[in-house]
């Protein structure tokens, strides 16, 4: 499946801003495209952005609707009240970051992920756990947090986030590897381009099990972009006679809008 990110990471790109109406948009091209899951926002930014999220998820459109929260139960609240079907938790996976960006202590970074992950479970939220930079973490230490969030919190699926885009593509078959003797859970991938790797490393975890990317349309995002969707869907296609059910006919106005 296509999980598109263009309307939350790709506007993290320099100079790109999208308002509501450029979100409505974009989110109906991404649906007649057969996009299978579009993440419209994140909630917690701005009443403007979680007002865009609102009526996309309330138009009715075949993609399932998702939002982005930090694990955090009043973020959690806001995605609910847009009425969207799934959630996009993330908290960082490693020592440094919960302590040097986040300043939490690590249990409270802890304690709030199973909080929040098990509250959008109870208000029937499709949960996927992302854990931010989980391929420069330490390896025990991120399998054993994602672990514990499984077990005394909710996920019904996983991303595996190279946030940073420093995997290769022999990283990505260990980085799975390691993931899926550990949790017995659906996984997903969330790569970017910064040494053109992300189509790549998405085929090669495709090969190995994982079942959803996300991506963005023509690769926007922060830095180098995330993994361009036209790419990976092409490449699949016609490499590998994969057929994710994107209508390619549609690629070139949905690129060109967006």
């Amino acid at each position: 499946k296509i999980h598109d990110v263009t309307l939350r990471d790709g506007e993290q790109q320099a100079g790109i801003v999208f308002n509501k109406e450029d979100k409505i948009r974009i989110a109906s091209l991404l649906d007649e495209a057969g996009v299978h899951r579009i993440e419209a926002g994140m909630p917690a930014v701005s009443p403007s952005d979680a007002e865009a999220i609102k009526t996309i998820a309330g138009m009715g459109l075949n993609a399932d609707i998702f939002a982005f929260s930090r694990c955090m139960v009043e973020d959690v609240k806001k995605a609910v009240d847009s009425g969207v079907k799934g959630i996009i938790t993330e908290v960082p996976s490693s020592e440094h970051a919960i302590q040097k960006v986040y300043r939490w202590p690590l249990e409270r970074a802890i304690d709030t992920t199973i909080k929040a992950t098990s509250y959008a479970h109870e208000q029937g939220l499709y949960t996927v756990f992302f854990p931010i930079d989980a391929s420069r973490a330490d390896m025990t230490w991120y399998l054993n947090l994602i672990e514990r969030i499984a077990t005394e919190g909710h996920m019904d699926s996983l991303v595996l986030v190279d946030t940073f885009g420093v995997l290769s593509p022999h990283a990505v078959e260990y980085f799975v590897k390691r993931t899926q003797e550990r949790i017995k859970k659906p996984l997903e991938i969330h790569f970017h381009m910064d040494f053109g790797l992300g189509v790549a490393n998405s085929i090669v975890a495709l090969m190995h099990g994982v079942e959803t990317v996300h991506t963005t349309v023509t690769g926007i995002g922060e830095r180098a972009g995330n993994t361009p969707m036209e790419d990976l869907v092409m490449a699949l296609l016609t490499m590998y006679g994969v057929d994710m059910g994107i209508n390619t006919e549609k690629m070139y106005e949905l690129s060109k809008e967006v």
